[in-house]
């Protein structure tokens, strides 16, 4: 017995590929929350600063850390002494960013490998870059979908000999 190809055969083989693809890129409730950590009364935990956790990194003199609202960072290097860098945090907005440090020599963005993620709507889909000369490059994480915003610092490279230019 032979079987045509019908419309309505198409969309109901589409609806189950996209079914399948949404229930493996979606786990379970359960496994995406963590525990909310114990909100603390002690108003100097409130303004404690990022803390560095050490991990393994391709680069040397690289310390990941984590930063405002919880945003996790790398932090390449020292900063020089005069670097606007000091004050910086992982998780800043671009705004909060470029209003200390000032605007930067060079700046272009480039999309990441979630870009192409099917049914991918999360955040980190691209990343903008900002050159400072004689200070370093600081590299953000755009929004979601749609979201052509600067997102938030995820990288901050302390660099003096920098040239300023991608």
């Amino acid at each position: 017995m032979k079987t045509s190809i019908t419309p309505a055969n198409s969309l109901i083989a589409a609806l189950a590929v996209l079914i399948v693809t949404g229930c493996v890129s979606n786990p379970p409730q359960s496994e995406k929350t963590e525990a909310a950590p114990a909100a603390s009364t002690n108003k100097a935990d409130a303004k404690e600063q990022p803390k560095a956790t050490p991990a393994a990194s391709a680069t040397p003199g690289t310390r990941t850390v984590k930063g405002i609202n919880d945003w996790e960072g790398e932090i390449t290097g020292q900063p020089a002494a005069n670097s606007k860098f000091k004050t910086l945090q992982i998780g800043m907005s671009m705004k909060q960013a470029t209003d200390i440090a000032g605007q930067p020599t060079d700046q272009g963005a480039y999309v990441t490998g979630k870009a192409w993620i099917p049914f991918y709507f999360g955040a980190d889909r691209h990343r903008y870059e900002l050159v400072f000369k004689g200070q370093g490059r600081l590299i953000f994480a755009g929004g979601s979908m749609h979201n052509y915003s600067g997102g938030n610092l995820i990288m901050i490279i302390h660099n003096d000999k920098e040239s300023g230019y991608r």
